[in-house]
């Protein structure tokens, strides 16, 4: 078994397969493209793409308003008064890397295959993936509260710390920067970055084939590219001091976790024997393979077009064709 074996997607001796499947897997096309059945599959699931708006929504309204100030004590502030420090990953990049990326490998796979059904639950079960573990995310984050690892340096910007009566910090710095001190636990960089990249990971492992039990074990680097590269921006996250490693380690389960049951929504288990496609192609695929296997009712039809009254079959045709039948000639 040669090396361009391995490394190809799926389990053929060809490299130039690897975007496509096996032989017997690019025979199974139902020919149903955006331009064909795009329309009528988004219309299918448009109360899927209403709620994807309610939940960008709600998303937007969890980042409007304040989270939980929690009591932040004098003898509570050894562990908060780490550096501020700017952010290694950008919260720009996130929606590359993590939304805009996949999407790309969605559509470079709808090329090769010209599989609608792929593209657009692709794209759906990501979107849905990320959305709602935005939403668990800040969720959490609001409700608890807790103070990042440089929270003192938030709080009072000048060193000079200030308590009330009852212990509690007295803030003298910007309102942002004090609200985004509140919203350590979980990680919202991390959570994201597993909810888009597991979820590419699993398509990817899917595509590939990764658990046929042929023992390629090379396309396994593959599939753990995505998640190495959600965990580095969690090690990021602890390096910046905008997040301690317990926020890290609960944001990556719940991303990974959420895409999980965003990709099973839509696919096979990559282990399966059809983990290559989703269930809506298949499901077509049979409809297709019925309505090309169904008997044909021939004397039913000869006898609807007998008795049509304007039916133009010659009469001396069928008096000899009844000639021949009473003669015992057929």
């Amino acid at each position: 078994m040669g090396w361009r074996d391995m490394i190809s997607f799926c389990p053929t001796p060809n490299f130039r397969n690897m975007f496509q499947g096996r032989q017997d897997e690019a025979e199974l096309r139902c020919g149903h493209t955006i331009k064909s059945h795009g329309a009528e599959l988004a219309r299918n699931h448009k109360h899927d793409w209403l709620i994807l708006l309610l939940l960008l929504v709600i998303e937007i309204i969890l980042n409007i308003i304040h989270p939980f100030y929690r009591f932040v004590g004098k003898d509570t502030m050894t562990d908060l008064k780490y550096p501020m420090k700017d952010n290694t990953v950008p919260m720009w990049a996130v929606p590359l890397y993590a939304v805009l990326l996949p999407i790309a490998i969605f559509l470079l796979f709808y090329i090769r295959r010209k599989d609608v059904y792929d593209l657009h639950h692709g794209i759906l079960g990501l979107l849905f993936a990320v959305l709602i573990t935005a939403i668990l995310t800040d969720a959490i984050k609001d409700a608890v509260g807790r103070p990042r690892p440089d929270f003192f340096w938030r709080c009072f910007p000048d060193g000079k710390d200030e308590y009330d009566r009852w212990g509690n910090v007295v803030c003298h710095g910007k309102e942002s920067d004090i609200k985004e001190g509140h919203k350590s636990f979980p990680s919202g960089h991390t959570s994201w970055s597993f909810a888009g990249l597991g979820f590419l990971s699993l398509y990817l492992s899917g595509k590939m084939k990764a658990f046929d039990r042929s023992g390629h074990v090379a396309k396994l680097c593959i599939v753990f590219l995505p998640i190495l590269s959600a965990c580095l921006v969690g090690v990021s996250r602890v390096d910046d001091y905008w997040h301690h490693w317990q926020d890290v380690f609960a944001g990556g389960v719940l991303g990974l976790v959420v895409a999980t049951f965003c990709y099973l929504q839509f696919f096979p288990p990559p282990y399966h024997t059809e983990g290559w496609g989703p269930y809506a192609y298949f499901r077509a695929l049979e409809q297709i393979n019925n309505s090309n296997s169904q008997p044909v009712n021939v004397v039913g039809m000869a006898v609807q077009v007998v008795n049509q009254p304007n039916s133009n079959v010659d009469d001396q045709i069928l008096s000899s064709t009844y000639d021949a039948m009473e003669s015992g000639k057929t």
